[in-house]
């Protein structure tokens, strides 16, 4: 049951923050953070909202849009990080991820007074941080964070899918659909793709195998 509790009991700017993009094969990795100053659980725009992950994409855009319309008016703020497809094959997935959540805190307006992290992994912040498993199902800023994060990295994932059809990516968001695979085999391994993850090796490794044999 999602709720606005600790973020009343906690005060100040309270930043919730979750990331998008872990698990996929394509594309960068996205954070966001999101911080209200009053609670709108039971607003008409955002009531309802819960963890991305359990939404349809277009209940995920009708969400969006109220964040959106929260923002305007003053009551809440968004900011996104990124890491890019070279850190996450440079520095591994899970740091990766640390790194566009730090960038994502960074771009706010301000300083939270306090961290809420979905995951048992928190960034490194001078500010308090709290890290909260299934967070995203409990705590009403951080499942805002996960809508906010999961709608933009999307939506980059439709815009590149444009410059490389074929892959799914308008539909998949660079996660390992059968779709996804089998355009591996046909069409190749791009730049967009990270190639540090075990199923992009093997791809690389069975293609290597047939050129040399």
């Amino acid at each position: 049951m999602i709720d606005y509790g600790l973020e009343t009991k906690l005060g100040g700017n309270v930043a919730g923050v979750d990331e998008v993009g872990r698990g996929a094969w394509a594309g960068p990795v996205f954070a966001a953070a999101a911080v209200f100053n009053t609670n709108l659980v039971n607003s008409n725009k955002l009531k309802g909202l819960n963890d991305s992950k359990s939404m349809s994409r277009s209940s995920r855009e009708n969400y969006f849009s109220g964040l959106e319309e929260v923002k305007e008016s003053g009551h809440a703020f968004f900011s996104v990080g990124i890491a890019s497809v070279k850190e996450i094959d440079t520095l591994n997935i899970l740091n990766a991820t640390m790194l566009a959540m730090e960038r994502a805190i960074k771009n706010l307006p301000f300083l939270p007074t306090t961290i809420l992290v979905d995951g048992v992994h928190a960034p490194n912040s001078v500010i308090p941080t709290k890290t909260i498993p299934k967070g995203d199902s409990k705590i009403f800023s951080i499942a805002a964070a996960s809508i906010y994060a999961k709608v933009n990295r999307d939506r980059h994932m439709i815009y590149l899918s444009k410059s490389y059809p074929g892959f799914g990516w308008e539909t998949n968001a660079g996660y390992g659909t059968k779709e996804h695979q089998n355009a591996l085999f046909e069409l190749g391994i791009n730049e967009h793709h990270r190639k540090s993850f075990s199923p992009i090796k093997n791809i690389l490794k069975k293609t290597q195998d047939v050129v040399v044999g």
